[in-house]
């Protein structure tokens, strides 16, 4: 199957790496149906990609990467649909933001995935987890790197 994205261009994927999100993600609720694509320059960030939208693609990290120990607090009720079973691992995702010259990660809006089920929901954290934590200025990153 081969779906178009803007960033990426065509793209050939398989049937079974489509994620579904029933309820949407946050201002996106129309859109049900994903896929997460490697970044080919950065191996830390994936594209949570729509494959009905090719303008709309979300750069996502993991946030136990920058935040350890970081843990989803959600009502069993917000994550019930996912079907996640003992059996099951939920995958977290979190959505990288460009502000300016800084890099932010969201952490009270993760996203969970079941990737046995590829059912994937975003929800609402209900800890005192700060609602962004951030990365750093692409600036000084620059001048670091060259």
């Amino acid at each position: 199957m081969r779906i178009n994205s803007a960033r990426f261009g065509d793209v050939d994927i398989e049937p079974d790496d489509i994620l579904v999100f029933p309820q949407g993600v946050m201002a996106f609720e129309d859109l049900k149906h994903w896929v997460l694509l490697a970044d080919d320059h950065l191996d830390t960030v994936g594209w949570l990609q729509s494959v009905t939208r090719p303008e709309v693609a979300f750069a996502v990290v993991s946030p136990r990467r920058y935040v350890p120990g970081y843990q989803v607090q959600v009502k069993r009720s917000q994550v019930a649909p996912l079907e996640l079973g003992q059996e099951h691992q939920a995958f977290v995702l979190a959505v990288l933001n460009r502000e300016e010259d800084d890099y932010s990660v969201n952490l009270r809006a993760p996203l969970i995935v079941n990737l046995d089920r590829r059912l994937g929901r975003q929800v609402v954290t209900t800890d005192e987890q700060p609602i962004r934590f951030v990365l750093g200025n692409r600036t000084s990153q620059r001048r670091r790197s060259a």
